[in-house]
């Protein structure tokens, strides 16, 4: 009950986003702009803020690198499984897939705030910074081999993961934090206040973006997707950590990461690379959804 309770802020933040984009306040088109602020500015500040006096030595790399390759691979061995086995369309699969393998970084930092304190952001950030292009990377290849039309510019879409705001920013904390830089009192007074916009508006904007229509016509690739990514992905995750014997910090990391639903970009990737958008939509308010259920259970049971 006290993780249920704990995580009461973080859902509640997102189904306020929710009503609010619903009662068109306070326009139209603010949320859209809100997103991509928080993107590009709140939470790289965020992460670069908490990752520069972050305490060293909290998580092990090695083995944490270890881990998210075979998680990673493993997941997507399951998931092309299920598509020999269902035989879904291109379009289709890449959606199911997009939705086993990706997670929502705003949910998961919020998530671990609430739960264990900023102490385990840091480790949190490394974590993502490993994931997010490796994932991308997967779901590239998924798209060259099952999407419904060819990539084009793929250089592009690489130099995008390259560039990526939460990467660059990982990268720059990190090295702030080796380096031993302290902010000067000016800088900290604009770059902290920033990083505490980041986790509020970001749960908001993903519940400002729900899609609820899209879950009318809900099918199997759903259920296949949410039930891979919702269960299965940290009962992998849990027996990969187990095998290597992960620090408490990786593996509390790890599995609060495994437990997340879909990121919402998955479904911008999903139009500009052939693949069902209108599913990728309703995978992705569905998990958001579920996760209120599953993300307090598994939590529970494996940590």
């Amino acid at each position: 009950m006290s993780v249920s309770v704990a995580l009461v802020p973080v859902f509640g933040l997102i189904l306020l986003g929710y009503f609010l984009k619903r009662a068109g306040f306070p326009g139209d088109t603010f949320w859209g702009q809100a997103e991509k602020l928080t993107y590009f500015l709140f939470f790289p500040a965020m992460l670069i803020y908490k990752l520069t006096y972050a305490e060293r030595g909290g998580i092990e790399i090695t083995k944490l690198f270890v881990i998210v390759v075979l998680f990673l691979l493993i997941m997507s061995f399951i998931l092309i499984i299920c598509q020999k086995v269902f035989n879904w369309s291109g379009p289709v699969f890449t959606s199911v897939y997009q939705g086993g393998i990706r997670f929502n970084s705003y949910v998961g930092l919020a998530a671990i705030s609430e739960l264990y304190g900023d102490s385990y952001v840091p480790s949190a950030a490394v974590a993502m910074s490993l994931m997010i292009p490796i994932i991308n990377l997967l779901c590239i290849l998924i798209f060259a081999v099952w999407g419904g039309k060819n990539i084009k510019g793929v250089g592009g879409i690489l130099k995008a993961i390259a560039t990526n705001p939460l990467i660059l920013a990982c990268l720059v904390g990190i090295s702030f934090n080796m380096m031993g830089v302290k902010f000067h009192p000016i800088i900290e007074g604009i770059i902290s206040p920033l990083s505490v916009l980041a986790l509020p508006m970001g749960l908001m904007a993903v519940g400002a973006g729900l899609n609820l229509k899209a879950l009318r016509h809900t099918s199997l690739p759903f259920f296949v997707s949410s039930g891979i990514k919702l269960v299965v992905f940290p009962m992998v995750s849990l027996f990969l950590l187990r095998l290597v014997g992960a620090d408490e910090v990786t593996t509390t990391v790890v599995i609060l990461l495994s437990t997340l639903p879909t990121a919402s970009s998955a479904y911008i990737l999903a139009r500009q690379l052939g693949g069902d958008a209108h599913l990728m939509a309703g995978i992705i308010s569905g998990q958001t959804l579920l996760a209120i259920i599953t993300i307090p259970l598994m939590v529970t049971y494996f940590l």
